[in-house]
């Protein structure tokens, strides 16, 4: 029986998944707030657990943490973390479920809305007592429109709930969801992605970064796609190629983008699509509100001392076949 466990807390996590701390006194949380990866390495010698934001983890880490029994993400998205290493050292990779699953579809509808309803110009016309100016690009309604979500996981399927609500159709790529579950939820399932984007007046993304999905819309993507269409991104820059979204956003071959994320984060300068006028903006906050750092923070902590109890939630676990 371990009578002292000890988790490494890079960053840390909010108020809430602290408090869930103090009421184990058999765990001592070691929190990095500025460090090197040299300080990160010491302090894993004598971790059991740790707990990741951005901080990348792989086969090196594994290395300096001998004693780790679980990684845990602060999130759901895991592309700064190699699954493989962990594996490959046994170690569960924990995220934090549906805990701001909620937040990120909202921000993606407000996104649509900001694009569609144009938010942003109404706002600099009032500004700049330009009134005149508001009837030379009409906003247009969601209602009735084709939404294209792809992925049919945690978001997808909680934006695709709130889009059928405003009377959207709704079709959904997702080849790894069977056809019928999608259609047992109300949407339409898409065999291919090209024929799903010719389709679709919004398109939102919500699937993971992996070797499969980088770059899954490019130039080819984009050019099927209406000259009126939107498109947004909330789940990881690389999915939607930028190169190409550039060049489609300013010749006209889709109406306007709404990105959270980057495939550099942040650019190492003022990135070339912020120049466009038809596009929108968000730094990397989709998932970050008030209400879901704190579900965030808590699952976290709950998923590392789950596994200190002997008891993984599965569906928190990324690399499942490390439970046997």
């Amino acid at each position: 029986m371990q009578n002292k466990w000890t988790i490494v807390m890079p960053g840390g996590v909010a108020p809430a998944g602290m408090a869930l701390l103090r009421s184990r006194p058999d765990v001592e949380a070691i929190v990095l707030d500025k460090f090197t990866t040299a300080e990160f390495h010491a302090a894993l010698k004598d971790a059991h657990g740790v707990t990741l934001r951005l901080t990348p983890f792989g086969e090196a880490e594994c290395a300096a943490a001998p004693n780790l029994k679980v990684a845990a993400r602060n999130g759901v998205g895991y592309d700064t973390v190699d699954v493989p290493a962990l594996t490959k050292h046994r170690i569960p990779l924990m995220i934090a479920g549906t805990a701001n699953s909620v937040s990120v579809a909202e921000h993606a509808i407000f996104m649509m809305m900001s694009l569609a309803k144009r938010g942003g110009d109404y706002d600099r016309m009032v500004r700049e007592h330009r009134w005149a100016d508001r009837f030379a690009d009409l906003p247009v309604d969601l209602f009735q429109k084709t939404l294209l979500v792809i992925g049919f996981g945690r978001i997808g399927t909680r934006i695709a709930k709130r889009c059928l609500a405003m009377d959207m159709e709704v079709l959904v790529y997702d080849p790894y969801v069977p056809p019928a579950v999608v259609r047992g939820s109300g949407c339409e399932p898409v065999a291919n992605l090209t024929e799903g984007l010719s389709r679709a007046d919004f398109v939102t993304v919500h699937c993971p970064k992996n070797s499969e999905t980088i770059d899954l819309v490019g130039r080819d993507e984009l050019a099927a796609m209406k000259p009126t269409a939107y498109i947004v991104n909330t789940a990881r820059g690389g999915i939607i190629n930028e190169d190409a979204l550039y060049d489609a956003l300013k010749d006209g071959t889709i109406k306007a983008a709404g990105l959270d994320v980057l495939d550099k984060e942040p650019p190492p300068e003022l990135h070339k699509l912020c120049s466009l006028p038809n596009t929108i903006f968000a730094p990397h906050m989709a998932g970050v509100t008030v209400e879901s750092s704190a579900r965030m923070a808590a699952a976290t902590v709950q998923n590392v001392l789950d596994v200190f109890d002997g008891k993984p939630n599965p569906d928190n676990v990324v690399n499942r076949e490390v439970l046997g």
